[in-house]
This record gives structure tokens, C-alpha cells and sequence, in this order.
């Protein structure tokens, strides 16, 4: 013992032992060695077994091995530099805290280990044994994203994955199916490959949409029919009549306020005028300038800056006119993203970039008013509080949502419509499905409801069976 570690010497007694290949009994020794695995710190210092170990001759005449070295149960496994008390210790850290914070406990705990020690010891571990599955969920994942992905198969029943697949091919996930007859359900999304390789790997089982991808489908159908509904999200204000006519003649100018030609010719008027208001001759006040006289001359006889605005690029027409009452119209109703109305117009069929919307906004839109009050709340965030239940809701989202379908009884239809889906879903009613994908059909809900995830006659006739 010294003062940094704990020595243990030890030797082993037993006459014979068992060869790890034929499972025979030798007791003839053909030497020995000395092993030194680690074991569990004591009194906060690192401990040392040095264990003299022998090597037997297997009697097997017909054994490939002629020699093996004894193990110790309990205490040593083949080529193992800890002992069986510490690799249990570290196996506990390593499944409770993983590889970096797991490292950092070990050495707290005066065992240290790197945090790959810890991971390959996790993985040493044998699969825990899995019965064969009854409800199989199937989907896909992504080995790296946006390039390579896989197939994800989990017991629905018990919420454990089962295997890996190296890619999402029908034929993979048929073979894979095949081997196992016992599936009675596969639940997946509404994939080609997953729905060809779910019918000939497992004709006999039952397909059903998972509820997870038929929420989403109808977040998506609500948030199209919420945005186009979003001239309902905030009324807009009244303008004083007077302050009408001060926007149509801003907008109406040829002279938008801030362009960097508009105001380099304001000022060059205004210099002009008041040097020429000052006494000074017009072929004085070109040497003074640096312009030309002919320059001067124009500008003297401009009795306003406007009257200088002229050129080819006057009224040029462009491929943004058609949009530009469209882009007017949102400005108005408080969308002040550039990008975003580039967005919405290439929807449209705007053929060019972004430069050009965002020249626009910045030259004639960036210094008209905008509405009264606050923002109005986007689709997205409508959508948001649509999908929530009511008790969830906070109480200022629950005053928004409540003025928002109050405003428009096509978002309050559709409000009305998620949540008995939602009841639906919850509640495990599948066979009230036809009657939920008809009902919008019947009223004069918004008409993305047609989009929602139901319309599909093999996904209603799955869903309702589940």
C-alpha cells in the first residue's frame, strides 16, 4: 500500500479449468503470468490486483487451442483490464449520465474513464431480447440529413425501437416484414415506398396512419386556410379623408422620398437657387459647382426639384407592376417583411428575385403609414393557438384567438372543426372519420378543409379501422 494506490496480490487455487473452445477439463499447467486489472477505488485511493493467473494445456487432442489461461469468475473476463465489480460500476455511469458527463462522475468517483471507454462499454452490452412485434410503427430517419436516410421500425405497443434499416426501399422494408408473419398492424405515414413494401411484406396486416403525421397534415390544411384568411387577423383603419389624399399624393409622386437620385437633385436645386437668389452670375456659380453651364441653365429655370424628373427610367415599365397593388395591399395589412412578399408574389408567378421587391419597399413603401394598434398575429401563431387545446391557452392568447374568429366565421368553422378531430383522435372514435371528411363539404367551412388529412379514401378506411 502506498500513499497513492492499493496493492492486492492474489493467486488462484483452482486444479483445473475449462477450455473456452471445447468445454473440456485440463489440469495440466503450462505456466503462469502475473495480470494487473484495476478495481474499485478504496478510501479515496485507486486500487491494483495483481493476480498470478495460469495457463493450462487443453487435453483435446482435436482442439485447435493447445493453451488457455484460467479466468477468475467474478472477478476477470478474457482480455479485461478492470475487474468485474469495476466494469459493472462503470456500465452504471455510462447508462445513466453517457459519455462526457459520465467521464466527468468517474473521476469524481476516483475511477477515471474517457468518455469513449464508457460509450464502448455501453456498446458491448448484449440486445436486450425483443419478442416478436404485433404493431409495427414504421418511419423514416435521417443517418445525415438531407442526403442519407433509413428506415425506423418500433414496437408500437411497448414504445421501443426494434430495428434499423439502411435505407427506406419497399423491397427492404418487405423483407424485412416477411420474416415476421405475426405483425397484425402497421402503422406508418402515408409514404409510396412505406405503403408498397408494408402490402407485400405483410398482406395480411392492417395499414393505419399514424395519428402524429395525420396531425400535422391538418396543421398544415388549417395554416393554408388561415393564411388566406389573414386580411381577417386585424380590421383595418379608417384614414381621415385628408390624410388619404396625403398618401395618394406621396404614392403618386415620382419623387419617392429617400432615394439617393431624389434627394442628390433637391439639394443641387436648392444650392443653385440660393446662390443665384445670392447675386452670383450662372457661369459663377458653374466654376464654384463644377457643373456645366447648360446643367445650371436647367436648373435655374426648374422652379421646383419635380420639374427636373426626366430621363428613360420615367415611368419604365418593369415586371413588378403587376404585384405592385398586391404588395400595397399586404404593406397595408402590417406584412413589413420584404422577403416574405417576395415570397408570396413568386407564388404568384413573379419571375425575378429579390432585389427588386426589396428596392420597392425600401423606395416607395418604407414611408407610408401603417396601420393603428398593434401587429396583427401571423398565420402561423393562429394556427398555433387553432391546434391548442383551450384550457392550455394562455389567457392573452385565448383574447387574441377569440377577437380573430370573431372577426371571420370561416376561421371559426374551421376552429370548430379541428377541435372535434381532435376529439375524435383523442378519444379513439376512428369510425365517426367518413362523417368528420363529408361535414366540411356540407357547411360553408373554409375550403382548405378539403386538404386535411382524411381525403385520402385509403387513409379514412385505415384511420377508421384503427
Amino acid at each position: 500500500m502506498t500513499d497513492m494506490a492499493v496493492r492486492v496480490e492474489a493467486l488462484s487455487t483452482a486444479r483445473q479449468a475449462i477450455c473456452p473452445d471445447c468445454g473440456s477439463l485440463s489440469g495440466r499447467i503450462h505456466g503462469s503470468y502475473l495480470r494487473f486489472p484495476r478495481d474499485l477505488p478504496t478510501a479515496g485511493k485507486s486500487v491494483v490486483v495483481a493476480l498470478r493467473v495460469r495457463r493450462f494445456a487443453c487435453a483435446e487432442s482435436s482442439c485447435p487451442r493447445k493453451t488457455f489461461v484460467e479466468q477468475v469468475p467474478g472477478l476477470t473476463r478474457r482480455f479485461g483490464r478492470r475487474t468485474e465489480r469495476l466494469r459493472s460500476m462503470l456500465l452504471s455511469v455510462g447508462l445513466a449520465l453517457a459519455g462526457r458527463a459520465g467521464a466527468r462522475m468517474t473521476d469524481v468517483l476516483g475511477a477515471p474513464a474517457s468518455r469513449n471507454t464508457l460509450l464502448r462499454l455501453i456498446a458491448s452490452l448484449p440486445d436486450p431480447p425483443i419478442a416478436t412485434p404485433r404493431v409495427v410503427g414504421v418511419d423514416e430517419y435521417a443517418q445525415r440529413k438531407g442526403q442519407v436516410y433509413g428506415t425506423v421500425l418500433v414496437d408500437v405497443e411497448t414504445r421501443r425501437p426494434i430495428d434499423l434499416l439502411p435505407d427506406r426501399e419497399a423491397d427492404t422494408l418487405a423483407a424485412w416484414l416477411a420474416e415476421r408473419p405475426s405483425v397484425e398492424i402497421v402503422c406508418r405515414d402515408r409514404a409510396p415506398f412505406f405503403a408498397d413494401g408494408a402490402t407485400r411484406g405483410a398482406p395480411q396486416a392492417i395499414q393505419v396512419a399514424d395519428r402524429w403525421h395525420l396531425w400535422h397534415n391538418l396543421a398544415e390544411a388549417a395554416e393554408k386556410c388561415v393564411y388566406r384568411h389573414r386580411g381577417c387577423l386585424r380590421p383595418m383603419p379608417q384614414q381621415p379623408e385628408e390624410r388619404r389624399e396625403e398618401v395618394g399624393a406621396a404614392a403618386s409622386s415620382p419623387w419617392p422620398t429617400g432615394h439617393r437620385f431624389a434627394e442628390r437633385t433637391r439639394a443641387k436645386h436648392a444650392t443653385i437657387h440660393a446662390l443665384l437668389g445670392a447675386g452670383h452670375s450662372k457661369r459663377s456659380v458653374a466654376r464654384q459647382l463644377g457643373m456645366t453651364l447648360n446643367t445650371i441653365l436647367r436648373f435655374s429655370r426648374a422652379t421646383t426639384p419635380e420639374e427636373m424628373f426626366t430621363g428613360q427610367w420615367q415611368d419604365r415599365p418593369t415586371g413588378l407592376d403587376a404585384y405592385k397593388p398586391y404588395l400595397d395591399q399586404r404593406w397595408q395589412e402590417g406584412c413589413t417583411n420584404a422577403w416574405k412578399l417576395w415570397e408570396e408574389i413568386k407564388e404568384q408567378g413573379y419571375p425575378r428575385g429579390y432585389a427588386g421587391v426589396r428596392a420597392y419597399v425600401s423606395r416607395n413603401l418604407r414611408g407610408k403609414p401603417q396601420p393603428a394598434g398593434a401587429r396583427p398575429p401571423s398565420a402561423r401563431a393562429v394556427t398555433r393557438w387553432l391546434l391548442t387545446h383551450p384550457d392550455a391557452l394562455p389567457e392573452y392568447d385565448r383574447i387574441q384567438l377569440k377577437a380573430v374568429l370573431g372577426n371571420c366565421p370561416e376561421l371559426t368553422a374551421l376552429a370548430e372543426h379541428v377541435r372535434s378531430f381532435a376529439h375524435m383522435v383523442t378519444e379513439l372514435q376512428g369510425d365517426r372519420l367518413p362523417e368528420w371528411i363529408e361535414l366540411p363539404e356540407q357547411s360553408s367551412a373554409c375550403p382548405a378543409s378539403a386538404d386535411s388529412p382524411g381525403t385520402s379514401n385509403a387513409t379514412s378506411t385505415q384511420s377508421s379501422r384503427a
